[in-house]
């Protein structure tokens, strides 16, 4: 099974650390949090993974050369500007024959990634999206009220929302859609998609699932990798 990991990203709310270090590999415990992807795609049966890469591309492929350490086939793929979260794929269509992963680089998860994949197969859609639920706390009270009497009150109520999870199973059919040599985002070929009436499956998330996209996330993860990753198998 083939997974695209979209490494690339500049970092900027991690700065300053990102100044120096592509966010993929900034350290998480005792590995980049990409390694951490890698071994646990790996683990689900993916053996080859593309990175697609722009922002500080000689570190990343000096850091994983080809893959061998880690027991994956792993292949550089290079933008020459940048090409958002989707218009990257394009560089890889004619390797991405057949059902593949996507991901964002900077996600840490316990997601069951071979379970992902086969219930997008049972689907037969083009792209199927990885949906989390996360619950936000509110931070007053929430009035509800008929003309000039109020009628109820809730304090401070959480809002329970389905956020993208920012990892998705494509097909090849799904180069119809993305344009070549276009900055093109997955936000924009969802809005195609269902603008085609095409029908997207969604995937609920149950696993942990981290955004390591703040200075507050990345502090949050090195706890989180103790309690959950420094213990598992490595292979």
């Amino acid at each position: 099974m083939k997974a695209v990991v979209l490494s690339g990203g500049l970092g900027t709310r991690l700065k300053p650390f990102t100044e120096v270090i592509p966010k993929p590999l900034l350290p998480i415990g005792e590995k980049a949090i990409l390694e951490v992807q890698i071994e646990r795609l790996r683990n689900s049966g993916f053996d080859t993974i593309y990175l697609a890469t722009n922002y500080k591309s000689d570190y990343i492929e000096s850091f994983f050369g080809d893959g061998s350490r880690y027991g994956v086939s792993l292949k550089i793929s290079r933008e020459e500007f940048p090409l958002g979260t989707a218009g990257p794929l394009t560089l890889l269509k004619d390797q991405l024959t057949e059902p593949f992963l996507v991901m964002n680089g900077d996600i840490l998860t316990l997601l069951d990634f071979a379970a992902f994949y086969e219930f997008a197969l049972s689907k037969h859609a083009p792209l199927t999206i990885g949906i989390k639920k996360e619950i936000l706390p509110f931070a007053f009270g929430n009035i509800s009220f008929d003309g000039d009497y109020v009628t109820d009150i809730q304090e401070k109520p959480n809002f329970e929302l389905y956020i993208l999870a920012g990892i998705y199973i494509m097909t090849p059919a799904i180069f119809d859609i993305i344009p070549a040599n276009t900055y093109y985002g997955m936000d924009n070929l969802i809005k195609d998609l269902l603008a085609s009436n095409v029908r997207i499956p969604k995937y609920n998330i149950s696993e942990y699932w981290l955004d390591i996209g703040r200075l507050s996330d990345y502090e949050k993860a090195q706890d989180i990798y103790k309690e959950h990753f420094s213990g598992e198998d490595p292979r």
